[in-house]
C-alpha cells in the first residue's frame, strides 16, 4: 500500500517539476538571441600581469598597434607602368573621401619626400608624380629610399601596399562598414589580385565563421544525438525521451550566457559539441541501467528507484570530476580560456541535475518501450566481455608489461614536445585570409608586429643628445641586420631621412648628422611636420619615452623567443652611457609570454584536478590504495596524448594546452561509474571477484557505448576551420578511447593486485 501512495505522490510531483522546469527553459531561452561574439585578441593576453599593463599604459602615450588595413595590389608585369599608377593614385583618393572613420591613406602614389634648405627652409616633393611621370627617375629614387621598400612597395617590384589607418577601437558595425567600402571601392579597378589584411577584416572573418560554426555544431551535434540513441536503444522512445534533457541543457547555459551577458569567444564555438557529449554520457548511463531494470521484471516505479540509487550517484561523481576538469582552467591566467573553463563546467553540472531530475520522471510519464521486453538479455554484449575479463584474470602479467612498455616509449615523446605559436596558425592554409596574410608577410618586411620602447634614465638629457641618438641607432642596426625587423616606424629614422633630404635626397647622407645645428634644424622641422602628427607619434608627450616599431616575417614563438634573448644580451653587453634602456612591449610580445605561461598554468591546473579526484574517491572508499587505482587509469591516456603530440609534432599552444585537464576529467567518468558498481556489488556481500565481474559486466556496454559517443561528438571538432578546434577533436577523441581501454584492461587488474575490501566474504562462482 504505501509502495502504490509513493508512487501517487511521485506521478503528482512529476507533472509539477516538469512544468516548473518547462517554465524555466522557455524564460531563459528568450535571452538566447542577445548572445553576442568576442572576437578581442587581446583578451588573450596574460591576466594580472605587470608586462601587459605596461603595454596598455604604453598604447595610450602613442596609439594603437593594430587599427589600420594594408591593401597589397598586384601587377605581375610590374608597378611601374603609367596607367596602373594612375589607377592606384585615384583609389587612393577615393579611399580616402569615401571610407567611413578613416583618418588617411598611404600610398606611393601620395607619399612626399621632405626637402631641407641650407637657410634651414624646407618642402616636398612627391616620390612619384603621377602628372609628370618619369618612370626610371621616380623608380630609381623610390628604391634608394629604403624606408619605402618592403613598406609601401615590394622588392620584387610586382606589388604595392596602400597603409589605411582607421580610428582606433572601432565596433564591429563600424568596422563592417569599413570594410564594407573598402572592398566595394576597389573592386571598381578591376586589378589583378587585391589582398587586404588587418584587425577589421579579421574581426569580421573570425566572428562569421564562429558565426557559421556554431550554428554547424548545433546541427550536426543533433544529427549525431539521434544517430547514436537509435543505435543504443532501436526505438522512438530511446530517442525522444534523452532529446529532451539534452536540448534543455543547452538552452539553460546559452540562456544564461545570455543572462549575464557572457560572450561566444572563439574557443567557446565547440560548446555544443561538448555539451552534446557530456550530456550524452550521463543520459547513456541512466537509460542503460533503467530497461536493464525493466528487463528484470520491475516495475517502472521500482526500475527508476533502483537505477537512480546504482547510477544516480556515480553520474553525479562523473560531472562533478568533468566539471573540476573544466573548472581548473582557471589556473589559465587567459581570459578567453578562463571563461571556457568556467562556462563549460557550469553547463556540465546543468545537464547533471536535469539528467537526475527530468529524466526519471520521463521514465514513468511516458510508456515503457515495447522491445525491451523482447531481449532478456544481450548476448553480444555479454559475450565479449566474458571472454575479455577471463583474459585479464589469466594474463595479468602480460597486460602488465605491455602497459610498462608503452609508458616508456610515450614518456620519451613527452620530451619532445614544443612549445611554439604563429599569429595565423589557428588557419587552415587553404582559407583565402590565411594565403592573403603570407603574401604580405612574404613581401612587405613581415605582419608580425615588433614593438621597442627606448625610455630616457637621465632627466638630464634629450633624444636630441648625439651620444643618445647614436646609442639608438646601434640597436637598430643590430635589429636591421641580425634580428630582422623591418623598422617603419623610429625617431632615428626620421632623423636619417631627414638628414638625407638636406642632401638633395642622397642615399649615402640616410645617417645620422654630425652637425648639432642641423640636428636642431631637424629636430625643428620634425616636431611641425604634419601639424605635430609626426612627432607625437615618435615621442611621448614627456618626452622621456620613444619608440621603435616594425615588423618582422612570422617565425614562431620559439624563434622569436631566441632573438630577443639574443637582442637583450646585445644591449646589455653594449653598456650604453648615454642614459636610456630598451623594453620589449607590443601585441605580439604579450602572446608569446601567454604561450610561456601555457607550461605552468597547464601543470598547476592539472595537478589540482587529479588531486580533487583522487580526494574524492579516497573519501568515498575510504582507502589510500583506491586512491591510487582510480589515478593510473587516468595518468596513462594523458601520457600517450603527450607521446603523441610530441612524436607528430604537435605544438604546445592554447589550444592543445587545455586538451590535458579537459581530458582528465572527462576520461575519469569511465572510472566512476566501473568503481560504483564494484562499491554496490561488495555492499550487496559479494566477494572482491564476484563484484568486480558484475561491475565489469554491467558496465562495460554503457563504458564503451558512451567513449563511442563522446570521441564521435569530439570528432565532430575536424570540420572546424580553426586548426586550434581541429586538433582539440582529435586528441580527446584519442584520449577517450585510450581511456577505454585502459579500464577494461588496466583497472580491473589494479583492483585485484591493490585492493583488500575489508568485509564478510560470500563464495560464489565466476564461470
Amino acid at each position: 500500500m504505501s509502495v502504490k501512495v509513493g508512487e501517487k505522490n511521485f506521478k503528482k510531483i512529476a507533472w509539477i517539476v516538469l512544468s516548473a522546469l518547462l517554465i524555466v527553459t522557455v524564460g531563459l531561452s528568450a535571452y538566447i538571441p542577445s548572445l553576442q561574439f568576442d572576437y578581442n585578441f587581446e583578451k588573450f593576453f596574460p591576466v594580472d600581469d605587470e608586462e601587459s599593463s605596461y603595454f596598455f599604459e604604453h598604447r595610450k602615450k602613442f596609439e594603437s598597434d593594430n587599427d589600420f588595413l594594408l591593401i597589397a595590389i598586384q601587377n605581375e608585369s610590374g608597378i611601374f607602368e603609367t596607367n596602373f599608377l594612375k589607377k592606384v593614385n585615384k583609389l587612393s583618393k577615393e579611399l580616402e573621401a569615401k571610407v567611413p572613420h578613416v583618418q588617411f591613406v598611404s600610398s606611393i602614389t601620395n607619399q612626399k619626400e621632405q626637402l631641407i634648405f641650407p637657410g634651414g627652409g624646407g618642402a616636398s616633393k612627391l616620390y612619384l608624380d603621377t602628372i609628370d611621370v618619369d618612370l626610371i627617375r621616380d623608380s630609381s629614387r623610390i628604391y634608394r629610399s629604403k624606408e619605402l621598400v618592403n613598406v609601401l612597395v615590394a622588392q620584387d617590384a610586382k606589388s604595392l601596399c596602400l597603409f589605411l589607418r582607421h580610428e582606433d577601437y572601432l565596433s564591429k558595425k563600424k568596422s563592417d562598414k569599413v570594410l564594407e567600402v573598402v572592398e566595394e571601392v576597389t573592386a571598381k579597378y578591376k586589378f589583378e589580385k587585391v589582398r587586404i589584411a588587418g584587425r577589421v577584416i579579421g574581426q569580421k572573418y573570425y566572428i562569421d565563421k564562429m558565426n557559421y560554426e556554431l550554428i554547424f555544431f548545433v546541427g550536426l551535434s543533433a544529427f549525431l544525438i539521434i544517430l547514436f540513441l537509435f543505435i543504443a536503444f532501436r526505438s522512438g522512445w530511446g530517442i525522444i525521451i534523452p532529446q529532451f534533457v539534452i536540448i534543455a541543457s543547452m538552452l539553460w547555459l546559452l540562456g544564461f550566457m545570455g543572462m549575464f551577458n557572457q560572450p561566444i569567444n572563439i574557443i567557446l564555438t565547440t560548446l555544443p559539441s561538448i555539451m552534446f557529449v557530456v550530456s550524452m554520457s550521463d543520459v547513456i548511463h541512466l537509460v542503460s541501467r533503467y530497461l536493464d531494470a525493466l528487463r528484470s521484471g520491475l516495475s517502472k516505479f521500482e526500475a527508476i528507484k533502483l537505477t537512480v540509487r546504482e547510477v544516480g550517484f556515480a553520474t553525479f561523481l562523473t560531472s562533478l570530476t568533468t566539471a573540476i576538469g573544466f573548472f581548473t582552467l582557471y589556473f589559465v591566467k587567459v581570459e578567453p580560456i578562463q571563461k571556457f573553463g568556467v562556462v563549460i563546467g557550469f553547463g556540465v553540472m546543468i545537464a547533471f541535475v536535469l539528467t537526475i531530475t527530468v529524466l526519471p520522471l520521463l521514465f514513468y510519464i511516458f510508456p515503457s518501450p515495447k522491445h525491451i521486453f523482447e531481449q532478456k538479455e544481450s548476448h553480444f554484449w555479454l559475450k565479449y566481455l566474458r571472454k575479455w575479463f577471463l583474459y585479464l584474470i589469466n594474463n595479468k602479467k602480460r597486460v602488465l608489461v605491455v602497459y610498462g612498455l608503452v609508458t616508456i616509449l610515450f614518456s620519451l615523446g613527452i620530451f619532445m614536445i614544443k612549445t611554439n605559436n604563429f599569429i595565423m596558425d589557428d588557419l587552415r592554409a587553404s582559407e583565402p585570409m590565411k594565403q592573403d596574410f603570407n603574401y604580405l608577410d612574404d613581401h612587405y618586411g613581415g605582419i608580425r608586429p615588433f614593438e621597442l620602447v627606448v625610455e630616457l634614465t637621465d632627466s638630464n638629457t634629450t633624444f636630441w643628445n648625439n651620444e643618445v641618438l647614436h646609442d639608438i641607432d646601434q640597436v637598430e642596426s643590430y635589429l636591421e641586420n641580425e634580428y630582422g625587423v623591418r623598422i617603419k616606424n623610429s625617431l632615428v629614422q626620421v632623423v636619417k631621412v631627414m638628414n638625407r633630404s638636406s642632401h638633395t635626397g642622397n642615399p649615402s647622407y640616410f645617417e645620422l648628422p654630425e652637425s648639432k645645428s642641423k640636428l636642431r634644424t631637424i629636430r625643428r622641422i620634425t616636431k611641425i611636420a604634419g601639424g605635430g602628427k609626426l612627432y607625437k607619434m615618435l615621442v611621448d608627450s614627456t618626452e622621456t619615452i620613444t619608440r621603435i616599431s616594425g615588423t618582422i616575417p612570422d617565425i614562431g614563438n620559439l624563434a622569436v623567443t631566441a632573438k630577443n634573448k639574443k637582442l637583450m644580451a646585445f644591449i646589455k653587453k653594449s653598456n650604453f652611457q648615454s642614459g636610456v634602456k630598451f623594453k620589449l612591449t607590443g601585441t605580439a610580445h604579450l602572446f608569446d609570454k601567454n604561450i610561456r605561461y601555457l607550461s605552468t598554468s597547464l601543470i598547476q591546473g592539472l595537478l589540482a584536478s587529479i588531486l580533487i579526484v583522487a580526494l574524492i574517491m579516497g573519501l568515498i572508499y575510504r582507502s589510500i590504495s583506491m586512491m591510487i587505482i582510480s589515478i593510473i587509469p587516468n595518468i596513462f591516456p594523458l601520457i600517450i596524448i603527450g607521446g603523441i603530440m610530441g612524436f607528430f609534432g604537435i605544438e604546445l599552444k592554447t589550444s592543445t594546452a587545455i586538451i590535458f585537464t579537459i581530458a582528465f576529467g572527462i576520461a575519469v567518468d569511465d572510472t566512476i561509474h566501473l568503481l560504483g558498481k564494484f562499491k554496490f556489488e561488495l555492499m550487496k556481500g559479494s566477494s572482491k571477484m564476484v563484484a568486480l565481474k558484475r561491475a565489469y559486466l554491467t558496465t562495460g556496454k554503457a563504458m564503451i557505448l558512451t567513449t563511442l559517443i563522446l570521441c564521435s561528438g569530439f570528432l565532430l571538432l575536424v570540420f572546424s576551420t580553426f586548426m586550434g578546434t581541429f586538433n582539440m577533436g582529435i586528441l580527446l577523441s584519442i584520449t577517450l578511447f585510450v581511456a577505454l581501454i585502459v579500464d577494461l584492461t588496466l583497472l580491473p587488474i589494479l583492483i585485484i593486485l591493490l585492493y583488500n575490501p575489508k568485509r564478510k566474504k560470500r563464495v560464489e562462482e565466476l564461470s
